[in-house]
């Protein structure tokens, strides 16, 4: 049973940083709210996304789940606006996407 709600709180994790990836998307979209359905998605998105990264937090700690959250949302961001939104991919970037990526292990990895 312990297992199961470990897998049901990463589950939540996950729809968690995709409704926080969601939200920040429409926060693009809604050009500075001036369009109406980006801009109600951005509330019904992070209010979700809220939601599910709180349920995560019944078996994973905190800061497992910020870490990853935080993390994982950046780095998925940052490739949308390369490829969707026609943003530049500098060496820097890459530099610090790879950086994200070792400070999330660094992190986790006594867990």
């Amino acid at each position: 049973m312990i297992k199961l709600e470990k897998l049901i709180s990463w589950f939540y994790l996950i729809l968690a940083i995709i409704f926080e990836v969601s939200g920040t998307t429409c926060m693009k979209l809604s050009q500075e709210f001036t369009k109406l359905i980006p801009s109600i998605f951005i509330f019904v998105f992070y209010g979700l996304c809220l939601t599910f990264l709180t349920l995560s937090l019944r078996t994973i700690p905190v800061s497992i789940v910020y870490s990853i959250w935080a993390g994982l949302g950046t780095l998925i961001i940052a490739n949308i606006s390369v490829i969707w939104f026609n943003e530049t991919l500098t060496l820097i970037k890459i530099i610090s996407m790879f950086l994200i990526i070792v400070g999330i292990a660094g992190l986790n990895w006594e867990s």
